[in-house]
C-alpha cells in the first residue's frame, strides 16, 4: 500500500497542471471536482453466466462507482476465443490498458516482449493475502507481472448419485477398471454415462487430458516434456489419450458433444440427461450451490490407473485470472490501472468469490460460514495439484491437441497419431 501511495504523490507532484500527465488522485475514491477523466480498457473473458462472473462484473461496477473519474470500458471476449485474441493484440503490440491473463507458457508470449508492467514495487498490497505458491506461475525472472483472482481445478467429476445408484453404485469408482465398469452399465440401462460439450475444443485437453497425462505419467510429466525429457510419444501420453479413445467406443459421451459448449454440457448434467461431468471446480457454484437440488450430485476426482506413475487423489488446478497492467501506458493511466488493480484484487474480491462456492489463492478468513459444498470441494482436492495442460505446453501444442481429440471423437485419428502431431508442433 505505502509504494503505491508514493508512486501516486509522485506522479501528481511531477504532472502540476500539465494535461498531459494525467490528473488522476490515486490518493482517494476518487469523484472530486477538478479531476481530469481517464478511460481505461479492461480485455476479459467474462461471459458465461458462472457465479465468478458476476462477481467480477460487481467489483468493476464498484471501482467505477468509487472512483468516478475513471471509466473501465470493457472488451468481453468469449472464454474459447479470448487468448487467440490476447495474443494477436499482444503480437500488435496493442494490449489492452488491463488484461486478464494465464500463467506459465500463456504468460510467455506477453513477457517477452515486455508488454506488461512489473509489480515487483506494489507487491505489499498482497503480502499475507495472497498466497507465494499461487503467485509463482505468474512470476518470471524474479517479476511479477499479474495478481490471480482465483483458485481453480479443472478435472471435477461431478456426478449424478442417483443415476449411479440405479447400476448399483453408492460411491465413485476408485480404479479406472470399476470406472469403465460402471459406464458400460450406465450404457446398458439407457442412460448417458458422461455429459461432455467440446465444440470450444478445449474441455478434452484441460479436463480430461491434464489429469490423465499425471495418472499415467506422473505429476512432472508435462514438465519433461516441455523441457526435453520426455515425449508425447511416450506410452504414458499414448495411454492418456487412449482413455478419450476408450470412452468414445463405448460410446460414453452424448452423441452431440462437438456441437455442444461447455454451459449446455452442464445443462445435460443438471436435468438428469447423463450421470456425469467432467469440469472445473468453478461450476459447482452452477451445479451444486445455487441449484435446489444440488444435493443429487457428488464430485470426486478421476480414480487411479493399473500402472500408471501419478498418485491418486491428486487434481489439476492452476490460479486463474490474473489481472496484469500495459506497460504502454503513459503516467495517468498507469496510477488509474495501478489504483483499479488494488481494489480489484483485493479481500473483498476474495471474500464475494468464497461466498459465491468459488476457490480462491489467498488466506482469508470467511465472513461466513463455509459452504458445505465448498468445504467438500477444498477437502477433495487438498492432496496437492498437477499443472493443467495448456498452463504448461504452448498455445499451439496444446491446439493441436484439442484438434486431434475431436477427431478422435469422431473416429478419424487414433491415440498415436494425435499424440505424434502434438510432439511434432511442440518441435523438441
Amino acid at each position: 500500500m505505502a509504494s503505491l501511495l508514493v508512486l501516486t504523490m509522485i506522479v501528481v507532484a511531477a504532472c502540476g497542471g500539465n494535461n498531459n500527465g494525467g490528473g488522476t488522485n490515486g490518493g482517494n475514491s476518487g469523484g472530486a471536482g477538478g479531476e481530469e477523466q481517464v478511460t481505461l480498457t479492461l480485455s476479459h473473458p467474462w461471459t458465461s453466466p458462472n457465479p465468478d462472473n458476476d462477481v467480477y462484473k460487481a467489483r468493476i461496477a464498484a471501482f467505477e462507482e468509487a472512483n468516478p473519474n475513471i471509466k473501465i470500458e470493457q472488451d468481453a471476449v468469449a472464454a474459447a476465443q479470448y487468448k487467440t485474441k490476447l495474443f494477436t493484440l499482444a503480437t500488435a503490440n496493442n494490449l489492452a490498458d488491463i488484461n486478464v491473463v494465464w500463467p506459465g507458457a500463456d504468460l510467455d508470449p506477453l513477457t517477452s516482449g515486455d508488454l506488461l508492467l512489473p509489480l515487483n514495487d506494489y507487491m505489499d498490497n498482497w503480502d499475507g493475502l495472497v498466497r507465494e505458491g499461487s503467485l509463482t506461475g505468474y512470476n518470471v525472472d524474479g517479476n511479477q507481472f499479474a495478481i490471480p483472482t482465483k483458485q481453480n481445478y479443472v478435472d471435477i467429476v461431478y456426478y449424478n448419485k442417483e443415476l449411479l445408484a440405479q447400476v448399483g453404485y453408492d460411491t465413485f469408482p476408485e480404479t479406472y477398471a470399476d470406472f469403465i465398469d460402471m459406464v458400460k452399465k450406465l450404457k446398458e440401462a439407457g442412460i448417458t454415462p458422461i455429459s461432455l460439450g467440446n465444440k470450444e475444443k478445449w474441455p478434452l485437453q484441460s479436463s480430461y487430458i491434464s489429469v490423465l497425462a499425471q495418472r499415467f505419467g506422473g505429476a512432472d510429466f508435462l514438465e519433461k516434456v516441455v523441457a526435453g525429457e520426455a515425449k508425447f510419444t511416450d506410452p504414458e501420453f499414448v495411454s492418456a489419450v487412449g482413455v478419450i479413445d476408450e470412452l468414445t467406443k463405448l460410446e460414453a459421451f452424448n452423441v452431440d458433444a462437438n456441437n455442444m459448449d461447455s454451459v449446455q454440457a452442464q445443462d445435460y448434467l443438471i436435468q438428469g440427461k447423463a450421470a456425469m461431468h467432467i469440469s472445473s471446480a468453478t461450476v459447482d457454484a452452477r451445479i451444486r450451490t445455487n441449484n435446489e437440488e444440488g444435493d443429487k450430485f457428488g464430485i470426486a476426482l478421476f480414480p487411479s490407473v493399473e500402472g500408471g506413475k501419478g498418485e491418486a487423489g491428486i487434481a489439476a488446478g492452476v490460479s486463474q485470472f490474473g489481472i496484469a497492467i500495459s506497460s504502454q501506458l503513459d503516467e495517468a493511466k498507469q496510477e488509474a490501472a495501478l489504483k483499479f488493480l488494488e481494489f480489484f484484487v483485493s479481500e473483498d474480491l476474495y471474500q464475494d468469490l468464497t461466498a459465491a462456492g468459488i476457490l480462491v489463492p489467498a488466506d482469508i478468513e470467511p465472513n461466513s460460514d463455509i459452504n458445505p459444498y465448498l468445504q467438500e470441494m477444498m477437502e477433495l482436492t487438498s492432496k496437492g495439484s498437477t499443472p493443467v495442460f495448456d498452463a504448461v505446453v504452448p498455445t499451439a501444442a496444446a491446439k493441436e491437441l484439442e484438434n486431434g481429440l475431436q477427431a478422435i471423437t469422431i473416429g478419424r485419428s487414433t491415440p498415436e497419431e494425435v499424440a505424434a502431431s502434438t510432439q511434432d508442433e511442440l518441435g523438441n
